[in-house]
């Protein structure tokens, strides 16, 4: 009795389609990884502080940033001084109350925290608040 020949190639596992999938799934990890970092927060050196307070939890929350080097951020987008009110006032909804948080560097000189702090003072309905860190 004869056997039949057993085929020449030998069984191979094709890890074509293997590195297919690992690099798929390595570009969702580098893509989300990148939209996990946060968008809204400069390079600011908060002061510290043991009795503070989270105010992120009120509906109506506006960053105003002031960096070392004197520049005003509203959210991310820089301003000035004097455009600051209305661009404030031009975000409010309805009659609700605005919670401003106050984002100054540690280094920045007091008197230009408290101009910041007169001017947002005029705007009626309002709330003012100074980040630290905790």
């Amino acid at each position: 009795m004869r056997l039949p020949e057993e085929p020449d190639s030998s069984p191979q596992i094709n890890i074509v389609p293997m590195i297919d999938v690992i690099f798929v799934v390595l570009i969702f990890f580098i893509l989300s990884s990148l939209f996990l970092t946060p968008t809204e927060q400069l390079p600011v050196n908060l002061p510290e502080a043991a009795t503070a307070e989270s105010q992120l939890d009120q509906q109506h929350t506006i960053r105003v940033t002031l960096t070392v080097t004197g520049e005003f951020r509203l959210g991310n987008e820089a301003t000035n001084l004097d455009s600051l009110p209305e661009q404030i006032t031009s975000r409010r909804i309805g009659e609700q109350p605005i919670v401003v948080v106050i984002e100054a560097d540690k280094a920045v000189p007091h008197g230009n925290v408290v101009t910041l702090m007169d001017r947002l003072r005029t705007i009626p309905n309002i709330q003012i608040g100074i980040a630290t860190e905790s």
